[in-house]
């Protein structure tokens, strides 16, 4: 059987033609300015095997992944008392879409997409100012990952706090329902400097790979989340990771994961490991174009999948 290694090199050369394809998010202006032509992969296995390519090192912004770590720390914190605020549902509209929020009473439909990242940042900000927030969220990062270097891009996270229009609107709206506690700009402060969190492919898989062993980090044997949180989460990601595209995902790539438009994406190989990759043009859905088609390679070279 080949290599970790050559299984990913095999499939991430397989989709060179890919890498470009689409368009790098620019309602954000920092995130604008990325080469068009990067494109990084990572494995992390349970068992501590490692397999790179690409621009496997290079540091980018994880956008909407961090909102997997979020959720984790808010399970944590509120337990099932979370799912009071925000649904378990995929949501079938844009990542940033208002129209279901009246309909519903101001319930997200999901903790994926923005409107319930924001409902689950306003819970971690219970007793907490914003500044400790943004601290334990980076923290749990770094633990997660094994690395005290990770950090906050400050350039991109004041880019995204000065244009974040769209998101202020899903605050403000949710707030009337009485369904985000805090003040509006608390909760966007939080969020667009977690956001902003930069990381490389080999951190961000790393950093997920507590999901592949029932909660546990399997390489430092430390507990993250207990076996039913974890399944949850893995759940929600599989459900609702790749926001009005979710579905297709499923059917292509068949993994729980979660993309970012900063162009990452990871996902969640139960009891193996974890893939990250990084390509920053994307899909009319905000999902990285290249990095999904290398992991719908990756996985039909090695036949992983949920079962």
């Amino acid at each position: 059987m080949p290599s970790l290694q050559t299984q990913l090199d095999l499939a991430c050369q397989s989709i060179q033609h890919e890498i470009g394809v689409g368009k790098v998010a620019d309602y954000i202006p920092a995130l604008a300015q990325v080469p068009a032509d990067k494109f990084g992969a990572a494995i992390v296995t349970v068992t501590g095997e490692k397999a790179l390519f690409g621009d496997s090192q290079e540091y980018f912004s994880i956008q909407s992944i961090s909102k997997v770590f979020a959720l984790t720390a808010s399970l944590n914190l509120h337990d099932k008392k979370i799912w009071d605020r925000v649904g378990r549902e995929p949501s079938g509209n844009a990542f940033n879409s208002i129209v279901q929020l009246e309909k519903e009473g101001g319930i997200p439909r999901n903790p994926l997409i923005n409107a319930g990242a924001l409902v689950v940042t306003d819970s971690l900000l219970e007793s907490k100012t914003t500044e400790d927030c943004t601290a334990h969220l980076l923290k749990l990062v770094r633990q997660l990952a094994d690395n005290d270097s990770i950090a906050i891009n400050s350039e991109v996270a004041q880019s995204e706090r000065e244009t974040a229009h769209r998101n202020a609107s899903l605050a403000h709206f949710m707030q009337s329902f009485g369904n985000l506690k805090r003040t509006v700009s608390d909760v966007l402060d939080v969020y667009c400097q977690q956001c902003a969190i930069a990381m490389n492919c080999e951190q961000l898989a790393r950093s997920a790979l507590y999901l592949a062993s029932n909660g546990t980090d399997p390489l430092t044997k430390t507990h993250i989340v207990d076996e039913e949180r974890a399944r949850r989460i893995n759940a929600m990601m599989m459900l609702c990771g790749h926001y009005d595209a979710s579905g297709d995902f499923a059917h292509r790539v068949g993994l729980p994961g979660k993309s970012g438009v900063g162009g990452g994406i990871v996902v969640v190989i139960p009891d193996i490991g974890t893939v990250a990759v990084w390509s920053p043009c994307l899909n009319v859905n905000g999902n990285s174009h290249a990095g999904t088609a290398a992991l719908e390679a990756l996985v039909r070279a090695t036949n992983w999948n949920v079962l």
